[in-house]
């Protein structure tokens, strides 16, 4: 997603991220750079020094899944950030017959789905952040300012993404953006080492690293969550500061999407849904349909 040696770099964040005490070792004097050497990294994992070294340059790409695992033992990873680790280490190694990409549409019922619920704000996002379909209250929510249909615009549908590092509507949303960005960045990340060959995906990371400093900056640090709930912090223009609880769903298919779901604590965040609720029109069954 970022270079040829995407496995090197996040080898190389990781391991500077981490301090000789962290891991049981002693460090005597000042270093050079941060974080752990080269050698003491694969002393811990079991690798000799070469062949870890091997891995970090890109000179090695069939690393077997046990050294895979002692090295992710070896630096701490979290299980999104292991399971991260094992995509950009095992790449798909068929080349892929080039097909056209062609526009990506959610399902009817999963549309009719999110509508049918008057009273929870919905979006259906696509495996590469995009807007597929949003009931009322989800838009009002989290894009007011844009055109109900516009998911249906296939050429200049609304990626949640985009918005949030690229619309000055969407960055005065969150009243924690820092965290918000973050968290998309990390998710981004696990979208990107299942989907190391996709193109779309390829150039909205491209555009964003050029466009945005911050995501520049986020992206380099190589954050790797899979965020499929927490909660959410507001400072929407017509209702006020709320927080509300998000989860985020994945139908059984492998379609990729994902639906995202807000809920608020009983206090100001049910009272500000109440507020934004009275003036959506809403239609039980209504689907916002694709456009063509």
């Amino acid at each position: 997603m970022s270079g040829p040696n995407e496995l090197g770099e996040f080898l190389r964040v990781r391991r500077a991220a981490l301090q000789p005490e962290d891991v049981g070792l002693q460090g005597y004097g000042v270093r050079r750079v941060p974080g752990l050497r080269r050698e003491e990294l694969a002393m811990l994992a079991g690798v000799s020094p070469t062949y870890y070294s091997r891995l970090e340059q890109g000179l090695s790409t069939n690393a077997s899944e046990a050294v895979i695992a002692s090295i992710a033992r070896a630096l701490n990873l979290t299980r999104d950030e292991q399971a991260h680790l094992f995509n950009v280490a095992r790449p798909e190694r068929t080349p892929r017959r080039r097909t056209v990409v062609k526009p990506d549409r959610a399902r009817t019922g999963t549309l009719r789905l999110i509508n049918s619920l008057l009273g929870t704000p919905a979006v259906v996002i696509g495996r590469r952040s995009e807007v597929l379909g949003w009931n009322r209250l989800g838009h009002r929510l989290v894009a007011g300012h844009l055109g109900f249909d516009s998911p249906g615009h296939v050429a200049d549908r609304p990626n949640m993404t985009r918005m949030l590092f690229l619309d000055e509507h969407t960055k005065e949303l969150y009243a924690r953006w820092h965290e918000e960005a973050v968290r998309a960045v990390a998710s981004l990340r696990v979208l990107g080492g299942k989907n190391p060959e996709d193109p779309e995906l390829t150039a909205l990371v491209g555009e964003l690293t050029v466009k945005s400093p911050e995501f520049s900056r986020m992206w380099a640090k190589h954050p790797v969550e899979r965020c499929v709930s927490g909660v959410k912090y507001f400072r929407h223009p017509e209702v006020g500061e709320f927080e509300l609880t998000f989860e985020v769903l994945t139908p059984p298919d492998d379609s990729g999407h994902r639906v995202l779901m807000y809920t608020p604590d009983p206090g100001p965040g049910a009272e500000a849904l109440e507020l934004l609720g009275r003036d959506v029109e809403t239609t039980r069954g209504s689907v916002v349909r694709p456009g063509r």
